[in-house]
């Protein structure tokens, strides 16, 4: 030390010496007051699945031990704020001295000393909150060196490392090792090399200086350490790595770290609410991610017929935890913010188990039963409606195996006629289906085929009440609270609300008490084993399609209308797997059916689930008996049949119009518009018979005049009311419609060549 320096730093020493003892936090204190920017949420195991971004103004990570930072940048950063560390206790006198002479001896008078300060002094600065702040007077120093004392006093040299490289604040909103290693370099603080701990170190002195300058004191670093070599272009890496954080600049919200995981952003934003909150759900991250990469797989593959979004939701049927929720296809949405599983879409088919377990459950039917599919006219409101099924086409008398199976929609409808449109939609709503919020008139019979709005996650935990014999319970995604989906424990339809691990409300929908009785056990099982039925379904979908197993399941998938939305529900003993492909921006989808679009996601997650141990059929409940069955004068098979006991039947057979041919279109009273800018070759009717032995030989009369044979026959209508017959061979009337066809003549445009168009003008 120099005699300049000499007096100063012995006033500084005496008045250090003779200053009361200061209050100093200790180091587990300081650890515990960290609070990162970012909340955490956990898997069942407590393994990360997301972090989300909650404090804007600034950005730090997790607190990261000593142990778990590069051991280059401990070198480099002693070399560059203070050589002599773990040798002074909180003040480097040496430096100081020097330092003090200068101030005193400045031209204009005293200043602040400048470059004396030791890391143990910085850190009292950093933990009073003095730190970047601009307060560098004499005082602030002299009140820092006594905090020092007091640290070192009670802290180790490890520890007070530790807490100066979590607490420094580096380039703009960066406060941190894991926040500046993640946010400039991208990867974790143990992982940085010599050439980037220079560039930490040299940051710490300048936070916001140019590229160019950073790069020269990193350089300086590295030739106090025989590292010359790393120099060569230092000063690009430098101008790379800090322009991803430009200084002073804060990202969107929601940005994330890129070394953190993110595997559940939509469940993140429903739950997380704290900077630094950590908060364990019941999802399982292999599941969750597994769900992920199927969806987007098999959705890259429907990319050319207009599907980029869907959601994934698996359920365990006995507690019902929710064990993966993907709420959209990530990047291959345009708009992946939106959480697909709480975003009400039509159900289609999906909601006809449950039409034909109130059917069954109430006696009404029979998986036995004979159901005609064949046009019907439905009278709604002003009009008539006059449901179709998939393919277009009828198929006579079916039985409910069949229609269910085969996903048939004129049986469908006539169950609902049955059951009553308004009857169908209390049940669903007790089966937790909250969107299906209005009147069953509103719907009338289109609800039997799915025209109300569901969520995939109160579909999902519908299914699940038929995998557990008819009871439908709250779902879980956390140990303290419901989800979205749960319901008052009073049957009511609760306020949204789920509890979330700091105690505050978050959003919900409303769910079924736990284990409230919905079905009866014996309906349920009747239809789950329908659901199963890989030969009944075969007829429609067919033996080689993704609803096909290893395992037993049970599995239905459903199409919206112009094929805007894709699902696929099922479940085995043990899981409920719900799917939906489709747009958030609702555009339709190029022919992606249900089968096509979320049954191969399904499959492959079903078969993950059970793929070390197949899923066992489960065993029927009591009041459930099976009886051989046969059918008399029909295309269905003699089986064994499961019953609700008391219903069961060895024979079925048709009686009335059932033992005669009938007409399959047009149905009575069929109004028939034509548009003369139509081709009349496009405007054909086509007359069908139903499915039998003898529609080949039937005859086709119209207005008293026999127009062809066959079980089919393209009609060429005239306007007029026409009368339809279907007579045998003999001549004997078996069926006959009335239509009205209204519109301009086809005859004079079938008959008569038109004009040759006049060429376009030049």
């Amino acid at each position: 030390m120099g005699t300049i320096g000499r007096a100063p730093a012995l006033a500084l020493a005496l008045a250090l010496i003779c200053a009361p003892a200061r209050a100093t936090p200790g180091f587990d204190e300081v650890r515990a007051a960290w609070r990162s920017s970012e909340a955490l949420l956990l898997d069942r195991q407590g393994e990360p699945l997301h972090s989300l971004r909650l404090d804007p103004t600034v950005r730090r990570l997790a607190w990261v031990p000593l142990a778990e930072v590069s051991p280059a940048l401990h070198r480099s950063l002693l070399i560059s704020e203070d050589r002599r560390f773990l040798a002074h206790s909180g003040i480097d006198w040496l430096a100081i001295g020097s330092a003090l002479g200068d101030a005193v001896s400045a031209p204009g008078g005293p200043r602040a000393p400048r470059g004396a300060s030791t890391i143990t002094m910085q850190l009292a600065g950093l933990i009073d909150g003095h730190a970047g702040q601009g307060r560098r007077g004499l005082l602030t120093k002299l009140d820092q060196a006594a905090s020092a004392l007091a640290i070192e006093r009670q802290w180790r040299k490890p520890q007070i490392l530790e807490a100066y490289l979590n607490l420094l604040p580096f380039r703009g909103e960066l406060v941190g090792i894991g926040a500046l290693s993640e946010g400039l370099f991208g990867k974790a603080p143990i992982g940085l090399d010599a050439a980037e701990a220079a560039l930490t170190a040299a940051l710490v002195r300048a936070p916001n200086a140019a590229p160019e300058v950073v790069a020269q004191r990193a350089c300086l670093l590295l030739r106090e350490q025989s590292l010359e070599s790393l120099c060569g272009g230092l000063e690009g890496r430098a101008k790379l790595v800090l322009a991803r954080r430009p200084a002073g600049h804060a990202p969107a919200e929601g940005l994330t770290a890129r070394l953190a995981p993110q595997l559940a952003p939509h469940l993140a934003r429903h739950l997380l609410r704290q900077p630094g909150q950590s908060l364990r759900t019941t999802l399982d991250a292999s599941t969750q991610r597994m769900a992920s990469a199927a969806l987007r797989r098999h959705l890259r593959e429907l990319a050319d017929r207009g599907a980029q979004d869907g959601a994934v939701v698996v359920l365990d049927n006995a507690t019902g935890e929710v064990l993966a929720w993907v709420g959209s296809s990530g990047p291959l949405s345009a708009a992946a913010e939106v959480d697909a599983v709480l975003a009400p879409r039509q159900a289609g088919s999906t909601l006809k188990p449950f039409l034909y377990a109130m059917a069954i459950g109430e006696r009404q039917l029979t998986a036995a039963s004979l159901l005609e599919d064949r046009a019907a006219n439905l009278p709604a409101g002003g009009g008539l409606y006059l449901p179709q099924n998939y393919d277009r086409e009828f198929r006579g008398w079916v039985s409910v195996r069949s229609a269910l199976a085969g996903s048939l929609n004129v049986p469908a409808v006539r169950v609902g006629a049955m059951v009553t449109p308004e009857a169908l939609a209390r049940q669903l709503r007790a089966l937790g289906m909250a969107s299906v919020d209005k009147p069953g008139e509103h719907y009338g019979h289109s609800l039997a085929l799915g025209s109300a709005d569901v969520t995939l996650i109160e579909l999902t935990g519908a299914y699940r009440a038929l995998a557990r014999g008819g009871r439908a319970g709250a779902l879980r995604v956390t140990r303290e609270g419901a989800l979205p989906g749960s319901r008052a424990s009073d049957g009511t339809n609760a306020p949204p609300m789920t509890t979330a691990a700091d105690g505050k409300a978050a959003r919900s929908t409303a769910a079924p008490p736990a284990d409230a009785p919905v079905l009866t056990p014996a309906a349920s099982f009747i239809v789950a084993d329908i659901l199963a039925d890989r030969d009944a379904r075969a007829a429609t979908f067919g033996w080689d399609s993704p609803l096909v197993t290893r395992g037993w399941s049970a599995v239905k998938t459903g199409t919206s209308k112009d094929m805007r939305d894709s699902w696929c529900v099922g479940f085995s003993a043990r899981y409920t797997v719900g799917v939906w492909v489709g747009n958030a921006a609702g555009d339709p989808m190029r022919q992606v059916s249900g089968a096509r679009g979320a049954a191969p996601v399904w499959a492959e997650v079903m078969g993950w689930l059970h793929a070390g141990a197949p899923s066992r059929a489960p065993v029927a409940p009591p009041g459930v008996v099976r009886q051989p069955v046969q059918f008399a004068g029909s295309l269905e098979t003699s089986r064994q049949e499961v019953f609700v006991k008391g219903t069961e039947t060895a024979l079925v057979t048709l009686a009335g119009p059932a033992e005669r041919q009938a007409i399959a279109y047009p149905p009575d009273g069929t109004r028939i518009a034509l548009d003369p800018d139509i081709p009349p070759a496009s405007q054909r009717v086509m007359l069908r018979a139903h499915h039998s032995r003898q529609a080949a030989q039937a005859r086709w009369w119209i207005d008293g005049r026999e127009v062809g044979r066959g079980a089919r026959l393209a009609w060429f209508p005239m306007p007029g009311v026409h009368r339809i017959s279907l007579r045998d061979a003999a001549g004997n009337r078996l069926d006959e419609v009335e239509v009205d066809v209204r519109g301009a003549t086809l005859r004079a445009a079938l008959s008569e060549p038109r004009p040759p168009r006049a060429p376009p003008p030049r």
